[in-house]
């Protein structure tokens, strides 16, 4: 498999995916489906339904020749050694509170993102999903917002079994080890009809329900069965937004 540069470089990637590899492989088997590109910038979007579920997307991504990057919360930029980690590997902050802050946040990613040729993993939940089974909730702009200012591929992803590893909230289950996951990568979304409408809030509510109706197909393929007709609305249901990966 060909591989690209920003893993093929030395970084601190390479030491710290000599650790996560092979403890991911020992805790799951993750069968793999679909390809990401080999080079240049893209947005890639999957569902979140674990805690667990990052280091079965980072390993996956790094098997598939590229560097693992997220958006996360800024506040975790402060823990100390996460902080450090989360630094080194050039992973992007997220800001909750300020929606100036947050858009300015997006703008400068979009263009280091444009000029380094990485890839950023974004979940456009923004936290974990709160259906009761485990299906994508509604989505928010982020993902679509960063691939419109970039100028990059959104690329829709899924992935189901970590739920059988750490459920949602629940405690870290060991045994039976290589317990089998999947993850699949989805084809590019065309956001040509987005494009230049990158402050329009409507255009981005649309695309971003077209980036979660992808993913939610992908993860029907992967459950053999149908999501429902409607998807889970935390706003209408009360529930409380949190989590450590943002969009």
């Amino acid at each position: 498999m060909s591989v690209s540069p920003e893993k093929s470089k030395p970084s601190w990637f390479w030491p710290l995916s000599a650790i996560a590899v092979p403890l991911v492989a020992l805790i799951t088997k993750t069968k793999r489906l679909g390809t990401l590109p080999t080079e240049g910038a893209y947005v890639l979007a999957p569902n979140h339904m674990s805690e667990f579920d990052p280091l079965i997307v980072a390993v996956a991504v790094w098997r598939m020749g590229r560097a693992p990057r997220f958006m996360a919360k800024a506040s975790l930029f402060k823990v100390p050694f996460v902080g450090w980690v989360l630094r080194v590997l050039n992973m992007i902050p997220v800001q909750r509170e300020s929606t100036s802050v947050g858009a300015r946040q997006t703008l400068a990613a979009a263009e280091d993102l444009a000029s380094t040729g990485r890839g950023v993993i974004v979940y456009p939940e923004g936290t974990l999903t709160r259906d009761p089974d485990l299906w994508p909730m509604r989505g928010k702009t982020g993902a679509v917002r960063l691939a419109l200012e970039a100028g990059v591929p959104l690329i829709p992803a899924a992935h189901w079994g970590a739920q059988k590893i750490m459920p949602r909230y629940g405690k870290f289950s060991l045994w039976p080890l290589r317990k089998k996951t999947v993850f699949v990568v989805g084809e590019p979304l065309d956001l040509s009809a987005y494009v230049g409408r990158e402050r329009d809030t409507r255009a981005l509510a649309e695309a971003t329900n077209l980036l979660m109706n992808a993913i939610t197909a992908l993860l029907e393929t992967l459950r053999d069965e149908k999501a429902p007709a409607e998807r889970w609305d935390p706003t209408k249901h009360n529930q409380k937004e949190t989590g450590n990966y943002e969009s």
